[in-house]
């Protein structure tokens, strides 16, 4: 039997207004500057200079002069998107690059082959957060092959990865603790010390990180106070050196122009949106008169003309738009996270940070989360306290003794304070920490503070331990 029927599927595209707009929400302004300049570019009906013998011509032309049928959108032809206020140059400000930034411009002044360049991209990439690679070079040469299609032998590998452990910060590439150690050692300036400590993590490793030190004193015959000056060495060694590069804002080489600049006076918080040479928009003159000059016309070619300009004036037309929506959704964004944030940004006090995801902003502007995720995403904002990427204001929280929410940076915060003041002969284990942390009023579970601890550094309690 022959069965007919209707199936009908609902499927969501998008227009070409909101790929352009989605776009353009993710760029930070230098970014969005030379979009702005690649469209001028590549678009001829756009124009970012007046016409110089006539420049009121094109002022207040309006595209309905040209309007042949209801095809051709109606909008200005002159579009300041920015306003007429002069545009003030602002400051670049500098923050440090990426971890994996860093390792790949030191990388790139290397004097390697292609090969080698390739075999220390891929060892770079990967490299956990801490700097470690935690892998063992077999199965790099294995990933090498199948994933970056190269053929390498262990030696290969193992020649590249001593170039990268060469690299800052000191103690990166390292395979384990212990590797990381004596790598950070052997570049300090000799000494008598220093070679103690290098003895030490070498031949005894096990008894130093279980404090044994009567053991390694007998093993190394060494007396209590060279211990305690090879000691007075490796502690002061990062033993994460992949955390040393971060989003932190000390000077490194990547220039960054605020987003955004707050302005705070007597408790009320507004902000500015800096408009960095961004040009101004306009529709070049003369396709607007080539448009004029084909209605009604009968000949092909300058109808295919008048087409072509069309279609241009279509791109550009949602290009000017995408750029208002732009600056609606980072505008509403910005000051839904001031608003939110009320407190901390009248002062930059942390504790004041209240525990905020993207989904509360989103709840607040009617945006998407994925909207609010791509704002805040390589967008910054300029305080009288600094300079923040806008996702340091995100962060989860959970309720302290007095059911009030904390943010988890307020947490680590009194975690610190809480290690920073214990006794370094007797620190605290992760239980006693727990147990510090509830007396000032901060519920939190063992894991949690293992957790907390590991972001911040903190070793554990016996690495802690001071002779």
């Amino acid at each position: 039997m022959l069965k007919t029927g209707l199936e009908l599927k609902q499927q969501q595209r998008l227009s070409p207004l909101q790929i352009q707009t989605i776009k353009l929400i993710q760029m930070p302004i230098q970014e969005l500057e030379q979009k702005v300049r690649a469209e001028l570019e590549s678009n001829p009906v756009l124009d970012d200079e007046p016409d110089p013998n006539n420049p009121s011509e094109t002022k207040d032309v309006s595209i309905d002069a040209i309007k042949e049928d209801g095809d051709i959108p109606a909008y200005r032809l002159k579009v300041n998107n920015w306003g007429k206020d002069p545009r003030p140059e602002y400051n670049t400000f500098s923050v440090k690059e990426g971890f994996t930034q860093s390792l790949q411009r030191q990388l790139g002044f290397r004097n390697l082959t292609p090969r080698q360049q390739e075999i220390g991209s891929f060892i770079i990439g990967s490299l956990d957060d801490d700097g470690y690679l935690r892998r063992d070079i077999d199965t790099l040469v294995d990933d090498l092959a199948f994933r970056a299609n190269l053929e390498a032998s262990p030696e290969e590998v193992e020649e590249m990865l001593r170039v990268i452990q060469d690299f800052e910060p000191v103690g990166v590439g390292a395979r384990n603790l212990q590797e990381c150690l004596l790598i950070q050692l052997r570049n300090l300036k000799p000494s008598p010390e220093v070679k103690t400590a290098i003895r030490i993590v070498d031949e005894c490793f096990q008894d130093f990180s279980n404090k044994h030190f009567q053991k390694i004193c007998s093993k190394l015959d060494i007396n209590e106070d060279q211990l305690k000056a090879a000691f007075a060495k490796i502690v002061k060694l990062n033993p994460a050196p992949g955390g040393q590069i971060d989003d932190s804002y000390e000077d490194q080489s990547q220039q960054i122009v605020p987003d955004f600049i707050l302005d705070e006076h007597d408790g009320v918080l507004d902000f500015t949106m800096p408009r960095f040479n961004v040009p101004e928009i306009r529709v070049n003159k003369k396709y607007a008169d080539l448009l004029l000059d084909a209605k009604g016309s009968s000949e092909k070619a300058q109808k295919e003309a008048a087409a072509f300009v069309k279609q241009k004036l279509d791109s550009a037309k949602w290009f000017v738009e995408a750029l208002k929506q732009r600056q609606n959704t980072l505008s509403k964004t910005m000051r839904a996270i001031l608003d939110y944030q009320h407190d901390y940004f009248i002062d930059g006090d942390e504790s004041n940070l209240k525990p905020m995801v993207l989904k509360d902003i989103a709840e607040i502007t009617g945006f998407d989360i994925s909207t609010i995720s791509r704002v805040v995403n390589s967008k910054f904002i300029e305080t009288h306290f600094g300079i923040f990427p806008l996702k340091y204001f995100f962060s989860e929280g959970m309720e302290n003794s007095e059911g009030e929410e904390v943010s988890t940076r307020e947490l680590k915060k009194v975690l610190k304070e809480c290690v920073d003041a214990e006794d370094k002969k007797k620190p605290l284990t992760d239980e006693q920490l727990v147990v510090e942390m509830s007396k000032r009023g901060y519920n939190v579970a063992r894991r949690t503070i293992a957790k907390y601890r590991s972001m911040l550094g903190i070793p554990l309690a016996r690495w802690r331990k001071e002779i």
